[in-house]
């Protein structure tokens, strides 16, 4: 009889926060919970100092990687200054998962799901740029925060249109070397994806959140058919 298959791990980037006057690295039991519901393993990757024997080692020990939702990004890095509106996220993460994009990058066979500030962070290592804030451009900018909202896909076959929950005040207005895969009605980029990768998609919504499971649950449950997948 042949032995019932590993459930693969699926590494989750932690957020980081300071409690008690120390770095602390934690992450919303709903992004936890929506992989094992796919059929994996989620781990908590904290943001730990980023050498590259242990960016490889990460690499090699988990099956597909979740950028978690987060704070937002400085800009300094990527040739722009941070708006000054912006809540950056704390300087170890960026730098941890700066360097994990980095090694992914050379590693296409790899899934891997960026969700709203992991999508910007992707977009960002990839040559693209971000509007920091868009109240500054976009009247239909409360429509983001903390709201449902629609999705129109620019490709059917790969992520169908539907309704997202989105908690965003910036987004990606140049998607690097990524593809454009859907908008919002406002024209906001709302997912975009690698076609040259196995998969390699990011959403500026939370799945983790969102009630239509073609835009919510079935996103992990693709990711974790992607590991299978040849």
């Amino acid at each position: 009889m042949t032995p019932p298959q590993p459930k693969p791990l699926i590494a989750i980037t932690s957020d980081l926060m300071i409690r008690k006057d120390h770095p602390t690295a934690y992450l919303t039991m709903t992004y936890a919970q929506a992989v094992h519901n796919a059929g994996a393993i989620p781990v908590i990757l904290p943001p730990t100092t980023p050498d590259p024997d242990t960016i490889a080692t990460l690499i090699t020990r988990f099956d597909a990687f979740i950028l978690s939702g987060g704070d937002d990004p400085k800009t300094e890095p990527f040739g722009h200054p941070t708006h000054p509106k912006a809540t950056p996220v704390l300087q170890a993460r960026q730098t941890f998962e700066t360097a994990l994009i980095k090694e992914i990058n050379n590693h296409p066979d790899i899934p891997v799901l960026g969700i709203c500030l992991g999508m910007q962070m992707l977009a960002l290592c990839n040559d693209g740029e971000l509007n920091q804030h868009l109240p500054d451009t976009h009247k239909t900018h409360a429509d983001h925060w903390n709201k449902k909202h629609p999705i129109i896909s620019t490709d059917e076959s790969i992520l169908p249109s539907g309704t997202s929950f989105s908690s965003h005040r910036q987004a990606i207005t140049n998607p690097g070397t990524y593809q454009i895969l859907a908008t919002a009605p406002d024209g906001i980029i709302e997912a975009i994806h690698d076609p040259a990768a196995k998969f390699r998609l990011a959403i500026q919504w939370h799945p983790e959140r969102t009630e239509d499971p073609n835009l919510g649950q079935n996103l992990f449950n693709k990711l974790v058919q992607a590991i299978f997948t040849e």
